[in-house]
């Protein structure tokens, strides 16, 4: 099987060079030499006509210039801080659009933002880990491995999941590094966001097809719950990497492996709930009800979350190359590659509304900040949008 995310995938031994020319091939063009052949890609489903079933208008604007990462941003509250490919951080009220501060980490950027609030953070393509506090450089590190996850900051900590799975704990007032966790895993990397996050006093992240519980004081491995596990006659076949972002109800995570499984999980056990077959390459989304995600090929699909059996499936969205969704109020909400913002029905999967943005691909799952939907496009427009 053959992804747009194939040329997002590279070994932890190559040299930067040939790093950056993987990670510049993210997207395919519309048709790709393949063996001597050509290989089309398929066209992007018609739009159908918006039936305008929801309020939603735009309240503000701002830039930050071109994002040629996969770009996470942080909410604190009504603080949203986001970052630039080429390494400037802003913070923004999310009701206003109005900027708190602004700052540069010096270089471009691989992995942000993480933030609790007090620290933000990032990483940078030379593998720096860089920390700031309301606007200024405070510390950097510099890493062993590459990484593309934003560095998840709680308690003090900036933690950092390196693209080699191995997990970096940092005191957040200094830089100074507390422990390192490591784990053997495939050849094969994924330049792109994966899972870390806090479940009570556990931190739990996806290495590997597995989500792993750890202590955050020391690293030491709680537990460990398989969602997929390595198959196939080659290194492309056998990756499984969880990726970001995650739906979590109470102690309930689910996740996607990549282009292989979705599946929740117990964090307070570290037991698997279900697994799904699935092939996609985003993470999911959900509610108490259902888990949303988006396929490699545009379905949008919707399970149970306590059985794990499908909900509904909407296919009016075939290859539109769509983000990870977001669980709002009575819609799901999905970005596309040509700057559409899409509300589709949590009961049923038809659409609501559909908004445009500025044409180039939306490249952050669209978020909430405060009352506020954020939705990032890749030429740096942040638009914020609020019910009617």
């Amino acid at each position: 099987m053959i992804t747009s995310r194939l040329a997002a995938l590279a070994r932890p031994g190559l040299g930067a060079l040939a790093m950056a020319l993987l990670a510049g091939c993210s997207v395919l063009p519309a048709s790709l030499p393949f063996f001597g052949s050509t290989v089309e890609k398929p066209k992007p489903a018609e739009l159908q006509a918006n039936p305008g079933l929801l309020g939603v208008r735009q309240a503000w604007v701002a830039r930050i210039g071109e994002v040629s990462y996969a770009l996470g941003p942080a909410v604190n509250g009504t603080t949203l801080t986001l970052a630039s490919g080429a390494g400037s951080l802003v913070a923004l009220d999310s009701a206003s659009g109005r900027e708190l501060w602004r700052a540069n980490a010096g270089a471009p950027l691989a992995a942000g933002v993480g933030s609790d609030g007090t620290t933000a953070a990032v990483i940078t393509r030379a593998n720096d880990v860089v920390a700031f506090a309301d606007g200024k450089e405070t510390w950097r590190q510099r890493m062993p491995a590459l990484a593309y996850t934003p560095p998840f900051v709680a308690g003090g900590r900036v933690f950092v999941l390196a693209a080699d799975r191995s997990v970096t704990a940092f005191d957040g007032r200094n830089g100074h590094k507390l422990w390192t966790q490591s784990r053997p895993g495939e050849p094969l990397v994924l330049s792109q966001s994966g899972v870390i996050l806090a479940v009570g006093d556990t931190l739990v992240v996806g290495q590997g097809g597995r989500l792993a519980g750890l202590n955050p004081a020391n690293g030491s491995i709680r537990w460990e719950a398989p969602i997929a596990t390595a198959r196939g006659i080659n290194d492309v076949e056998r990756l499984t990497d969880l990726v970001g972002r995650v739906s979590r109800v109470g102690t309930n995570i689910c996740a996607r492996a990549f282009q292989t499984a979705v599946g929740c999980v117990d964090a307070a056990r570290g037991t698997v709930a279900w697994t799904q077959r699935a092939n996609g390459f985003e993470g999911v989304h959900g509610d108490e009800a259902n888990v949303f995600g988006t396929e490699a090929d545009g379905k949008v699909v919707a399970w149970k979350r306590d059985t794990g059996q499908r909900a509904w499936t909407n296919e009016r969205l075939l290859h539109r190359g769509l983000t990870a969704p977001l669980a709002l109020g009575r819609s799901v909400v999905v970005g596309d590659s040509m700057g559409f913002v899409h509300f589709l029905s949590r009961e049923d999967g038809s659409l609501l509304n559909r908004l445009s943005t500025d044409g180039s691909p939306i490249v952050a799952a669209p978020l909430v900040a405060g009352n506020t939907l954020v939705v990032v496009t890749r030429n740096g427009t942040v638009y914020g949008f609020v019910p009617e």
